[in-house]
């Protein structure tokens, strides 16, 4: 499915406008802060602050988000709390140099409402003030926290869903590494939208949307890039699978996940394969290409169709929420069972 013609020249337009990440990422933060203040808080949304702490003492600053208004009927059966349907820890993308929990509020007051579920957001350090893996540890570090019952006194570990997306698919991806690879706790569940999962996005790259979608649609190849070198610290950490979590040796025993993807992201080959990789190791994955979509659409406002579709998936995925016949046209089942 093409996007029409005005709308591609349009996205080229502002994609060929947009300066160069490295050097005006600071800037662009500044521009994110200011957003961020514009943003209105939902009286259906409760907003608290919590904190963790990462393995060198930092504080880790967290923001809460619990669902006001929500049905009781719904409760019957499970614990009334406000962990009923369970709790989503989320970790924001920006290419790990940019955005932040404040930048995401609306998001987060978006999916706590839509989803029904308390959200706990991760404000872990950014590059390239601090490197890899010092984001990858934070959000680690407020994960075992969370399942340890530390952040939150009714969590259930059982109904914890990982969420990220960009960057924060990344992270969460590398969460769930680390997770199985040192036993302080298990996710069960991970939702990962448009992942960054691979170290190669040069031209020569064997991901052939890296190429196609490299230039025209929003994110490019040298954003890419330039995100990639602010964050790792020397070339070794560019094999480091906890960096890219398509060159570990097994995605066996990973989370139930689920994976979306982006028609014109150069990321969008890359994330499909790992889902594949996932499916093909025996983990249980579901991947969903969202068709017209470009890299950072769940930010976009909630009534464009794009941003319902995604939700609805998730609520598929999550509660087995039905999925309307009639909207099944805006994306490609890739992998997994309706």
């Amino acid at each position: 499915m093409a996007l029409s013609k005005a709308a591609l020249a349009a996205v080229r337009a502002i994609t060929r406008m947009r300066p160069d990440i490295a050097s005006t990422y600071d800037d662009q933060r500044k521009l994110e802060d200011a957003t961020a203040r514009l943003t209105v808080a939902s009286p259906h949304c409760r907003i608290d602050d919590a904190t963790a702490t990462a393995p060198d003492g930092y504080r880790i600053a967290l923001r809460v988000f619990t669902p006001l208004d929500i049905d009781f009927s719904l409760k019957r059966g499970l614990h009334v709390n406000e962990d009923y349907r369970g709790t989503i820890l989320l970790f924001h993308g920006g290419g790990w140099a940019n955005g932040d929990v404040s930048f995401y509020t609306d998001c987060c007051m978006r999916t706590a409402l839509k989803l029904e579920r308390r959200v706990v957001a991760v404000d872990y350090r950014r590059s390239p003030e601090y490197r890899f893996p010092t984001a990858l540890e934070d959000c680690y570090a407020a994960t075992r926290q969370l399942f340890a019952g530390q952040i939150l006194s009714d969590i259930n570990p059982e109904r914890i869903v990982l969420l990220g997306d960009s960057a924060g698919g990344n992270l969460a991806a590398g969460v769930s590494l680390l997770a199985r690879e040192r036993g302080d706790f298990r996710p069960h569940t991970q939702v990962l939208l448009y992942p960054l999962t691979y170290n190669d996005h040069s031209e020569t790259t064997i991901f052939d949307s890296v190429r196609d979608n490299g230039d025209d649609f929003l994110l490019t190849r040298r954003n890419i890039v330039d995100y990639v070198d602010m964050y790792l610290r020397d070339e070794a950490d560019y094999t480091d699978p906890h960096f890219a979590p398509l060159l570990a040796p097994s995605l066996a025993d990973m989370p139930r996940t689920l994976l979306i993807s982006a028609e014109y992201d150069p990321l969008r080959d890359e994330g499909e394969t790992f889902a594949a990789r996932l499916e093909a190791d025996g983990s249980p994955v579901e991947c969903y290409r969202l068709l017209d979509a470009v890299h950072g659409y769940f930010l976009y406002p909630s009534v464009l169709s794009l941003v319902r579709d995604t939700y609805r998936l998730i609520a598929n995925f999550l509660d087995n929420a039905p999925l309307p016949e009639t909207e099944k046209d805006s994306w490609l089942h890739l992998l997994g069972t309706v």
